[in-house]
């Protein structure tokens, strides 16, 4: 649950220039979520209230994120993670919270538990908490300065760091992992000069601002803590988001779930696969999509956003966007489930078929070569191979209604709006304009005339 006196402040305004994008760098995705998306998750589960400092790309992040928009706290000029920090400084206070914890926007593999251990700490009666780790190449990450007993003296940035001037490099960096005391860091944080290479206010001078003042100052050291420092080029992206899905996927197969072929499927951070649901890759599971118990995804698909009850089935090379499946349905081979769409107790669809914002009603089928749009199916019904539902008219969308039990012919065209009623049925090759009672036969279509004398000759 969400501390209510601690909120949380998300650096996200810069543009991340060496991912050599055009996007905002927050905006970059791991396993169909953004980095943004990500690390909001971990502060939202541990903050009461959540601040995203914006700038590059300010619009784009608004418009991929509108639920953080509320938070959002615009830095015109990109001064620094410590001038980004003043930016949000006075919703802070506003907030009344005794804490305030710092992530920045390009971190996506931090934890709620790491952030939750982060403020654990803070309120033992420390004023300033930072997250460190300990690498073997500590490169650009600026460093962790101690004094003979182990206490902490402060941050260089890596740009900074002189080894005369500082000493040895013991490889212990800040990950850029903030817990502060809301009373205790104000006037320190205003305090904070431009006085270095880069000529910006950094946030890790707080550290020796806050050690020079007498302040209380520890640093967090995880063992784990190496895969929480920030995500700079598209090597680093793409071996975070190898980390994060080979993560995922043991923690599913320690569950129960059955993966064939686990190292070529993706699920993303926020499925829901269930212990005894079945996977078999190469797949892809993204956004919010629940994987029931005993539902079966086969190879060359992709879920988004997709629910699977117990017993569904989508057979290979399917696409699922927004779509349900309940107990007993089948979707494929080669099914396009677009949002809306939606297959009811033993329905079927199979190749070929498209279906958006439609019910197929229980123990209906259309088995090929099928469009569905706005159509409500009932029970049993079956659709013929070609049968398109013509919902648009050029201005706007209408529904078809096929009721249950009816037998929709092949190569049929229902112009929509319309009704075929219960039992009834279309004989194959019409253009269906107008409704078709219960029980009736509809058929609209030219009459054969066979000429003599007019074939090929043999």
């Amino acid at each position: 649950m969400p501390h209510q006196n601690t909120i949380a402040v998300i650096l996200a305004a810069g543009k991340g220039t060496r991912m050599h994008s055009d996007k905002p760098k927050v905006l970059q995705n791991l396993l169909g979520e953004t980095m943004l998306g990500l690390v909001a998750h971990a502060a939202s589960s541990v903050a009461a209230q959540v601040l995203t400092v914006v700038g590059h790309g300010q619009d784009l992040v608004r418009k991929a994120h509108p639920g953080l928009a509320e938070g959002f706290v615009l830095q015109e000029r990109q001064l620094g993670t410590g001038h980004a920090l003043q930016m949000a400084w006075e919703r802070v206070r506003a907030s009344g919270a005794s804490h305030c914890l710092v992530l920045n926007g390009d971190t996506p593999l931090v934890t709620p538990e790491a952030v939750e251990d982060l403020l654990a700490t803070a309120q033992t009666g420390q004023d300033l908490v930072f997250l460190s780790a300990r690498l073997p190449d500590a490169g650009a990450f600026g460093r962790v300065l101690r004094g003979p007993d182990g206490e902490v003296l402060g941050i260089v940035e890596a740009k900074d760091y002189d080894p005369e001037r500082h000493g040895p490099d013991s490889g212990e960096v800040n990950t850029g992992l903030f817990c502060l005391s809301v009373d205790a860091i104000e006037n320190y944080l205003f305090a904070l000069t431009d006085a270095n290479r880069a000529g910006e206010l950094y946030i890790t001078d707080l550290v020796a601002l806050c050690v020079e003042a007498g302040l209380s100052v520890h640093a967090l050291r995880r063992e784990d803590a190496g895969s929480l420092l920030g995500i700079n080029s598209p090597l680093e992206l793409a071996q975070a988001e190898q980390s994060l899905r080979a993560d995922i996927v043991a923690r599913l197969l320690a569950s129960g779930c059955l993966i064939h072929q686990p190292e070529s499927v993706v699920v993303g951070p926020f499925a829901v696969v269930e212990p005894g649901a079945e996977l078999t890759g190469p797949c892809r599971i993204l956004g919010a999509s629940t994987i029931a118990r005993g539902a079966r995804v086969e190879a060359f698909c992709q879920l988004t956003d997709a629910v699977l009850e117990p017993g569904a089935w989508v057979r290979e090379f399917s696409h699922l966007e927004s779509a349900r499946l309940a107990t007993g349905a089948i979707a494929g081979p080669y099914a396009r489930l677009r949002p809306g769409a939606e297959l009811m107790e033993g329905a079927r669809v199979g190749n070929f078929v498209e279906m958006k914002k439609s019910v197929l009603g229980p123990g209906a089928k259309a088995s090929h070569l099928t469009y569905l749009g706005d159509a409500d199916i009932g029970a049993r019904a079956n659709i013929g191979a070609g049968t398109i539902t013509c919902n648009y008219d050029g201005t706007n969308k209408h529904k078809t209604e096929i009721g249950a039990g009816a037998f929709i012919g092949s190569n049929t065209a229902l112009v929509a709006p319309v009704r075929v009623g219960q039992g009834a049925v279309v004989g194959a090759g019409s253009v269906i304009t107008k409704d078709v009672p219960d029980g009736a036969l509809g058929i609209a279509r030219g009459r054969q005339s066979n000429l003599p004398g007019h074939g090929k000759k043999p």
